[in-house]
């Protein structure tokens, strides 16, 4: 065969292979953020991967809330999971990197504040003592149990709480102590809530927070603290039935996922969050959160369709919303827009 008919066909079957590869090659939708999210979006893209036969393939990775929406503002990601509302410095840095984004909320979440089954004294706590516990003048002054209440032991505290990255630590101490990233800086932190489930049910005089679900996984190895804000009601456990009624207050908050509006354009993105908003009643519960009501996700998919930018939040930190308030609010007509 002359030299140039066997040089054609080399080029012909390189050229079809590339081309099987590209018809072959999955698209990718890339998601970040908050880990006490990360169980429901990693539940939906499970779901979604298999119902596009692997043709899809969702990243679902952990940074905390923080970092998921510096990578999301800088236009790194597609989604962008949050424990918490979007701040002010970062929509500044979406507005200056021209990032339009949808807020969907998509579920409830009871923070936990949690102990160790061997502790029988504080199972119960005020909002008070958890102040003077985790507030920044604690550090090296609060260290025994003794010293929050009279009645507990004299043993030494030993506490473990989410990074600085993250949306529970924003709310958590926004809610606790009053000031958002404002505690003691002298505790074990991690952005994996399963390192803080196991720092707790590993010590006596472990106390600790992070997201309902890791809380329900665990039960065997912590117990969940009822807390008592005050109001008259006593001390609540976090639970459905006290989430749902508004009673589980101030740790009852609702969780979110942004969409980049340019992402969008990607007909598997705007897919996938269809996909999630359908189906988010049945595999938020499977993720062991709280669904908000139906009529919730058939408002935030027309809101998602109609491309409803901005948040109506207005960077602000939402403590104490109950699911109705968070449903009202999300049927605002105007948003904050750009």
């Amino acid at each position: 065969m002359p030299q140039i008919y066997t040089f054609m066909i080399v080029n012909i079957m390189f050229l079809l292979c590339v081309g099987m590869s590209i018809a072959n090659a999955q698209s990718v939708i890339q998601t970040d953020g908050s880990s006490t999210v990360y169980p429901i979006t990693k539940a939906v893209a499970d779901k979604f991967q298999i119902v596009k036969k692997n043709t899809v393939n969702v990243t679902v990775n952990i940074s905390g809330s923080g970092g998921g929406f510096k990578k999301f503002c800088r236009g790194e990601i597609d989604i962008v999971n949050a424990s918490r509302p979007i701040l002010k410095n970062e929509m500044q840095d979406c507005k200056n990197s021209r990032i339009q984004y949808i807020e969907i909320p998509v579920a409830f979440d009871a923070l936990t504040v949690a102990v160790n089954p061997e502790n029988h004294w504080g199972t119960a706590m005020t909002l008070a003592e958890l102040k003077k516990i985790w507030e920044p003048a604690a550090q090296g002054t609060i260290t025994r149990w003794k010293q929050v209440n009279p009645t507990w032991p004299d043993e030494t505290i030993k506490l473990y709480g989410s990074d600085p990255d993250s949306g529970t630590y924003d709310y958590f101490t926004k809610a606790i102590v009053g000031k958002a990233k404002s505690s003691r800086s002298d505790y074990t932190e991690s952005a994996d809530d399963n390192v803080l489930v196991n720092g707790v049910a590993s010590d006596k005089n472990g106390l600790g927070f992070f997201g309902f679900s890791y809380y329900i996984e665990n039960q065997n190895k912590v117990t969940a603290v009822a807390i008592d804000n005050g109001k008259g009601q006593g001390a609540i456990p976090p639970a459905v039935e006290t989430v749902e009624n508004g009673s589980y207050q101030p740790l009852s908050r609702p969780v979110f996922i942004y969409v980049n509006v340019k992402a969008i354009e990607k007909p598997e993105i705007k897919e996938f969050v269809e996909f999630y908003l359908k189906n988010a009643l049945l595999l938020v519960k499977e993720a062991k959160f709280f669904p908000l009501p139906p009529r919730a996700y058939t408002t935030m998919l027309e809101h998602f369709n109609k491309k409803r930018t901005g948040s109506v939040f207005s960077g602000i930190p939402a403590i104490g919303l109950t699911i109705d308030e968070l449903i009202r609010r999300e049927e605002r007509l105007q948003y904050e827009n750009f």
